[in-house]
């Protein structure tokens, strides 16, 4: 066979660009690895029938680095049992890599009987951050007063959380009953207070489902109190939002964009609220799978 130092330079370029390509389409994940600029965690809800060290291997398995961990009424871990269960959990994770990232709770008060407790216990285990109970409307009453009324509740709880050293975080959600739906309510009560005490888990979802074109505006107000967010999709069924997997719904992956563009390194949490009565292992891990990569497309979009 004809041979010379030509084809042997043809073949090495061709060598070259190959594995430049199959280098160029694994950059979307070594991107996101353990020194990404954010902290992926998947809230665990939908797990709550696996065991800790299960939950916690399918939290690895999907590349995770943590996890939004349910410590509530009827939650993976039960508030009067936290001091005993949050330990074997976080242990749990620790063992497969992982860290728990956020705690969802039933807090909203400083002066709640396992307030103190739950938050203590989660300190002392690293966890720095919780989700908070969303306040709630009469609308058979003005709202101006309401919100009013709810300011010193949220002093209290700043109080309580820079003596432990915590960060609330409060949850749009939508909802005609909802305090912190159009976000601007919500803001306005926490804005004069430190973000290291509490702060807005923007959950573009509900922001959307609430907004609708104006989800830009609501997120531009709350940039200084920015302390998590969560990433989820849904359609319209019967004038009511239903959950769908990432990509398939109304939210606009342009919101992405403007993610990048803020700056923010926080805590991007992801929620697959579609299968949360879904007791399958593997069904739960192609999902998370799945809609972890469609997010991660789109981070890198």
């Amino acid at each position: 066979m004809f041979y010379n130092a030509a084809m042997s330079q043809m073949f090495t370029r061709r060598t070259f660009l190959r594995n430049c390509a199959a280098a160029a389409a694994l950059t979307p994940f070594i991107s996101f690895g353990k020194e990404s600029r954010y902290r992926f965690c998947a809230f665990e809800k939908p797990l709550q029938f696996l065991s800790y060290d299960d939950m916690a291997a399918l939290m690895a398995e999907c590349g995770f680095h943590g996890i939004e961990a349910t410590v509530r009424k009827g939650g993976h871990v039960l508030p009067e049992r936290v001091e005993d269960d949050l330990p074997e959990m976080v242990e749990a994770l620790k063992k497969h890599g992982l860290e728990m990232t956020i705690l969802t709770s039933d807090i909203n008060n400083a002066s709640q009987p396992q307030a103190h407790k739950v938050l203590a216990t989660a300190k002392k285990l690293g966890i720095t951050r919780y989700r908070m109970l969303w306040y709630q409307y009469d609308l058979a009453k003005p709202v101006r007063p309401q919100l009013e009324a709810i300011r010193p509740q949220v002093k209290d709880l700043v109080a309580m959380n820079r003596e432990l050293g915590v960060t609330a975080l409060y949850q749009n959600h939508s909802g005609a009953k909802m305090v912190g739906a159009p976000l601007w309510d919500i803001y306005d009560i926490i804005q004069d207070h430190d973000p290291k005490q509490i702060s807005i888990a923007y959950d573009i979802m509900h922001a959307t489902a609430e907004g609708g074109l104006d989800w830009p505006i609501q997120f531009n107000l709350i940039q200084s109190h920015l302390g998590a967010v969560y990433v989820k999709d849904f359609t319209w069924e019967n004038h009511k939002t239903k959950a769908t997997p990432l990509g398939t719904g109304q939210i606009n992956h342009d919101f992405f964009a403007l993610l990048k563009k803020s700056g923010f390194n926080g805590p991007i949490s992801m929620h697959v609220e579609y299968l949360e009565r879904v007791n399958d292992r593997k069904i739960q891990a192609d999902a998370f799978k799945k809609d972890f990569g469609t997010l991660r497309k789109w981070l890198n979009d």
